[in-house]
């Protein structure tokens, strides 16, 4: 049997609590946090089109379609052509399938552009 002393569990308590901080904050993220981390913000202006439409034109054009968030987060992850004329969404497999789920709700959730 192997006998800590004070010392030594105190070093393990607090490399456990480091950890457990470390997977709160990852957990805390904002969804626009998660969108500028993932490089979305490149392509998309949160109002208007950049390369790609802004969130809000997206929420706009899907607003009262209970299943645009789940086709929007395949797209998060899969990419698209054609939704938005020729402009390609490049697929996003960084992006986690729980991630991409809570983007796409963020997105939805955009008020409308004016």
């Amino acid at each position: 049997m192997k006998i800590h002393t004070p010392v030594q569990r105190l070093c393990q308590f607090l490399a456990g609590c480091a950890l457990a901080i470390h997977s709160l904050s990852a957990i805390a993220q904002t969804p626009a946090e998660l969108a500028r981390k993932n490089a979305c913000m490149a392509c998309h202006g949160l109002v208007h089109k950049q390369v790609g439409p802004g969130f809000a034109q997206i929420a706009e054009r899907y607003r009262g379609d209970a299943e645009a968030a789940a086709r929007l987060a395949g797209k998060i992850r899969n990419g698209s052509v054609g939704t938005w004329g020729r402009v390609i969404m490049p697929r996003q497999t960084q992006v986690s399938e729980a991630d991409a789920q809570v983007l796409a709700q963020w997105i939805l959730s955009q008020p409308v552009p004016r």
